[in-house]
């Protein structure tokens, strides 16, 4: 039976087909302006929007992995009690932080579908096409967030599963 390190991991996949197409847009842009000595302005914006998606699932590797910021120095002093606490008003502000994000995200979305109808730059796409990788890929962060909570949570005990 396949354990979770040896499934393949789509959160890890799409960070990696991001970072590649990411580098291979600026390998070509490179090519292209010593070679053609043209530059494509594309390039930029296609790169930063697929930046901003790669971090939104790193961020959820980041949470699922703990490596996220956290205060440790006091959560060391807490006996096992407050410890549990602290996990569960962490994972909590961080679900609630990314629900926010997604909320007024969906909101931009909509004002640009109704009301602005702006298009990008170079490439004359509407940005709201952009926007939407925000929302859909913030489902990695919750699903981290709640990984890592639920991992720290068991350290201190059998955790009852709902249901």
């Amino acid at each position: 039976m396949p354990t979770s390190e040896d499934r393949i991991r789509i959160d890890y996949w799409i960070a990696a087909v991001l970072l590649f197409v990411m580098a291979a847009i600026a390998f070509i842009n490179i090519l292209s302006r010593y070679l053609f000595h043209f530059s494509f302005a594309a390039t930029e914006e296609i790169t930063i929007n697929l930046f901003v998606w790669m971090t939104v699932v790193g961020s959820g590797i980041a949470f699922e992995r703990g490596g996220q910021l956290g205060m440790v120095t006091f959560y060391n002093l807490f006996p096992v009690k407050f410890k549990k606490a602290a996990i569960v008003l962490s994972a909590g502000l961080s679900a609630v932080l990314f629900i926010l994000v997604d909320f007024y995200m969906i909101q931009a979305i909509y004002d640009e579908i109704t009301l602005f109808r702006a298009t990008s730059g170079a490439l004359g796409i509407p940005v709201w096409i952009y926007y939407v990788g925000v929302p859909v890929l913030s489902i990695f962060v919750f699903r981290g967030i709640y990984r890592d909570a639920h991992r720290r949570l068991r350290r201190f005990g059998k955790i009852e599963r709902p249901g």
